[in-house]
């Protein structure tokens, strides 16, 4: 008897030690653990790491604007990160007075009106649960994205590069041993590259991302799009799990992504008068107007390709002047960013941020300038020699010479890089049947 009334005693005390936890964990079973917040021209990302799911609901409230999000059973013993000038969509973040106990009641104080987006993340690698908001200014005009002179007024365009800085905002790429992160360096070299391409007359460059914030793979493209951009080259560093490997590399669409790409957009309607152009109204409503689309974008394709093919090759040979290469010839892979069929498009992997030597030449002023300028050489020269045809280049006299004398070091492949054309071409017009060359052999060097 006596030890039945310890039994129950125990079970008692025990019932009211887990419903006073249970009571406890209710009202504080989740935390934020960080915040973190990017502004864009267009809208502002804040990111709330915590530790748990996020339970959360949220509205907006006129007069003034504010949006107010309610956080569930959450701790909010956190620092609000300050917002700055560069912020042009929100005024401040700050707590208030939660709807019940235990919750965590966050306000945004918002300058102009917004759509806003909010989500939760599950984890992902290093990455916990994260509740995600994103603001979209609703009567703002998009910014251009970038750093582009005034055309040229007399109705010869410049050729217009796209340079897309990789990753951003809470996405910072790979991150180096010092912890320099990959979105930083994406963007100091595109940044350079971009200075030489707008010094150069007739071209002009456009930049999906300016700043450090968040632009969606998509949107990238259409940005590139919406400014008629002739060539889109996007601008990576590569990492490995081990600190070893090095070097940089140049990537192409893969054949079987370009395949996949076009049949996405044949039955994707709402695309085919941004892909086709004025095309696109003459193919509309015909009978086989499916099959006439096809024909167009793989045609579209087959030069993108051809082309992003043409100027890979020269970038791989240029690059080896100035940094050590990973792969010594261009690489064919299935790479979100080089999916447009309308836009010739290149990846470059500049180098290994995991490399410790890498990183630190990554860092440098001098070495992002000497890539930067190998790039720039490369499409400079192709688009020099294959201008469009409503172009300044088009207009101006080919700077290519009518012939060129063999010497020491010369072959078909580096002549065919340095004048902008094909070994076919070579081969054809001088009418060699094999690839061996002489010293003092005067090659004639087709103008495109």
């Amino acid at each position: 008897m006596h030890s039945l009334k310890n039994i129950i005693i125990k079970l008692f005390i025990s019932f009211i030690f887990f419903s006073v936890f249970a009571v406890t964990n209710a009202y504080a079973q989740n935390k934020i653990t960080s915040v973190r917040i990017w502004p864009s021209p267009e809208s502002t990302r804040v990111v709330f790491d915590l530790k748990d799911k996020p339970d959360y609901s949220y509205f907006v409230l006129k007069k003034p604007l504010r949006l107010v999000v309610d956080l569930k059973n959450t701790s909010q013993k956190v620092s609000l990160p300050t917002v700055t000038k560069e912020h042009q969509l929100i005024k401040k973040v700050r707590f208030s007075k939660p709807k019940k106990k235990g919750w965590t009641r966050l306000v945004f104080e918002i300058l102009e009106p917004v759509k806003p987006v909010i989500f939760s993340l599950a984890p992902t690698g290093p990455k916990k649960d994260r509740l995600v908001v994103d603001l979209f200014a609703i009567n703002k005009k998009p910014q251009k994205s970038i750093v582009a002179k005034n055309r040229d007024m007399s109705g010869n365009r410049d050729v217009v590069i796209a340079i897309d800085a990789g990753h951003g905002g809470e996405d910072p790429g790979s991150i180096g041993p010092s912890g320099m992160y990959e979105k930083k360096i994406t963007l100091q070299i595109s940044k350079r590259l971009a200075k030489l391409i707008n010094n150069e007359k007739g071209m002009r460059a456009v930049m999906p991302r300016t700043g450090d914030y968040h632009v969606k793979l998509n949107t990238r493209t259409v940005r590139a799009r919406k400014h008629k951009a002739d060539f889109f080259i996007s601008i990576h560093a590569d990492a490995f799990t081990t600190p070893q490997p090095r070097g940089a590399s140049v990537w192409v669409l893969s054949l079987r992504r370009a395949n996949s790409e076009i049949g996405k957009l044949i039955e994707d309607s709402e695309k085919h008068s941004d892909l086709l152009g004025g095309a696109a109204s003459v193919l509309k409503d015909t009978q086989n107007e499916k099959y006439l689309v096809q024909a167009v974008l793989d045609m579209k394709m087959d030069h993108s390709m051809k082309t992003g093919s043409e100027i890979a090759l020269s970038v791989v040979n240029e690059l080896k002047k100035v940094t050590k290469m990973h792969k010594t010839k261009p690489q064919y892979a299935s790479l979100a960013v080089l999916k447009s069929p309308d836009i010739p498009s290149i990846l470059v992997e500049t180098g290994f941020i995991s490399n410790p030597a890498e990183e630190k030449l990554l860092k440098s002023t001098s070495h992002q300038n000497k890539l930067a300028k190998a790039v720039f050489k490369s499409v400079k020269a192709h688009f020099r020699n294959n201008p469009p045809e409503d172009s300044y280049f088009a207009k101006i006299k080919p700077s290519t010479p009518e012939s060129h004398q063999v010497k020491s070091g010369d072959s078909l492949s580096v002549l065919a890089q340095r004048y902008g054309v094909t070994v076919y071409k070579l081969k054809q017009v001088n009418r060699l049947k094999s690839n061996t060359l002489f010293i003092g052999q005067n090659l004639t060097i087709p103008r495109s």
